[in-house]
């Protein structure tokens, strides 16, 4: 892609109404562009990390035998009145009514939603366990949106709801979205520590939120260091392998402020592996038991003619909120780099060719290069402006390509001019150079 003919509307300097550092550079650089107060339009090169991001999420719930529905960003008000939670929900949830003056709602979550769905298709037990999720935009209305996507009243959501007949089998279930939790985290190269939170106003007793650490965090957090070193690699998708999965991160003090207890704190955590800090909620489980299928009458029948209501959990990411998450994590913004995780970045490589007006060899050179990637499929942007190196350089460490080529006078020959954003420059050939990018993707 040729950057003179691409959508990317970058900025001189960070908009002044944003005060963290995802804010600045999604505007800096053209990824989102606001359209009202907490919503915005996403722009190509915004679009294209939330989307690779999706790819992700999607891919890990299919491997813990989730299955993918679509659920309407409008629903009715009616079961949110069976729930209980129509009026409870208080002044985030958008009420408005059609043209036959039947009240409606832009949906904030769909517990009842897909609990109807369940209700009217599944009659048995063996039909269970179920597994389903959607990937939808979902609308809060924040009575003060802020920190651009972190905290904006429109954003893109994935939502997962687990049916089963006992709780030992819910938790089976809720222990599948642990460990798919955090290996969809450490697949965008983030550290997610799961810490026990309260449910809110999705209920229930158990629960889980993914932080990610970040000095713009809105979550307060209390820790034991340990736990970083915890790893899943050898967790099987079975029962006694989950639970011991669970049990191992749950041994070590992690809680977020609702839940910090200090006596208990003092107590489980020595002194040298205290971490008090502030975080990003990248993720969120719940297990609610019949809280809502009880209420909304959803019960299979069982051996022996009986009936009971189905156990239920809920978990949910922030696709679109991922995107602002991984920029605080990774975005140096004293030396104005961004360092895309390959798995997410909207373009593996950057071609940085020095133009001369009267001489076009590095731009044919370029194109060539990019050639040879393509058919490697490795996706390239081409810096094709006439400005002067430094320009250059600055705009595609905004951009934030894991990897550049600059293609000018010491790039004669086989060898070129091979860095990361930021990095050392290495001379090596383009046959290693692809070597080096495929080998880093196959690992994602």
């Amino acid at each position: 892609m040729l950057l003179s003919k691409s959508f990317i509307p970058i900025l001189k300097n960070n908009p002044s109404e944003a005060k963290i550092k995802s804010h600045q550079l999604m505007l800096r650089v053209g990824m989102i562009k606001q359209a009202s107060a907490g919503i915005y339009s996403w722009l190509p090169l915004g679009f294209k990390v939330m989307k690779k991001i999706e790819k992700i999420v999607r891919e890990e719930q299919d491997k813990i035998g989730a299955q993918e529905i679509l659920m309407p960003t409008i629903q009715s008000s009616e079961i949110w009145k069976e729930s209980g939670r129509y009026d409870d929900y208080g002044e985030e949830m958008l009420r408005i009514k059609d043209r036959q003056n039947r009240e409606m709602l832009y949906g904030p979550t769909n517990e009842e939603q897909v609990t109807e769905i369940f209700r009217s298709s599944l009659k048995s037990y063996k039909s269970l366990p179920q597994l389903l999720y959607h990937i939808q935009w979902k609308f809060r209305d924040e009575i003060r949106p802020r920190f651009g996507i972190m905290r904006g009243r429109e954003f893109y959501m994935k939502d997962a709801y687990s049916f089963d007949i006992t709780d030992e089998d819910a938790f089976f279930s809720y222990n599948k979205f642990f460990l798919s939790y955090l290996r969809t985290f450490k697949r965008l190269s983030l550290t997610a520590i799961p810490m026990a939170a309260d449910t809110g106003p999705i209920g229930g007793n158990l629960s889980h939120e993914f932080i990610i650490l970040a000095d713009t965090g809105e979550s307060k957090i209390f820790t034991d260091k340990r736990i970083f070193d915890l790893t899943n690699d050898d967790t099987e998708l079975e029962k006694s392998s989950l639970e011991q999965m669970r049990k191992r991160y749950e041994k070590f003090y992690s809680v977020t402020d609702e839940k910090f207890n200090k006596v208990e704190f003092e107590k489980m955590v020595s002194e040298e592996n205290r971490l008090i800090t502030k975080g990003i909620e990248v993720g969120h489980i719940f297990y609610f038991g019949d809280k809502y299928s009880k209420a909304m009458d959803t019960a299979v029948d069982l051996p022996g003619g009986k009936k009971d209501f189905v156990k239920m959990g809920s978990y949910g990411i922030g696709v679109s909120r991922l995107v602002g998450a991984i920029i605080e994590a990774k975005y140096d913004d004293e030396n104005e780099i961004m360092k895309w995780p390959l798995s997410v970045a909207p373009y593996d490589i950057a071609l940085i060719p020095m133009i001369n007006k009267n001489d076009n060899s590095a731009l044919e050179k370029a194109n060539k290069i990019n050639s040879e990637l393509i058919r490697n499929n490795i996706e390239a942007i081409i810096d094709d402006t006439d400005e002067n190196y430094s320009s250059k350089i600055k705009k595609m460490n905004l951009i934030g390509a894991p990897y550049q080529i600059i293609i000018g006078k010491k790039s004669d020959g086989d060898l070129l001019e091979f860095k990361e954003p930021g990095g050392e420059t290495q001379n090596l050939s383009l046959e290693k150079i692809i070597e080096i990018i495929t080998k880093q993707k196959a690992s994602n």
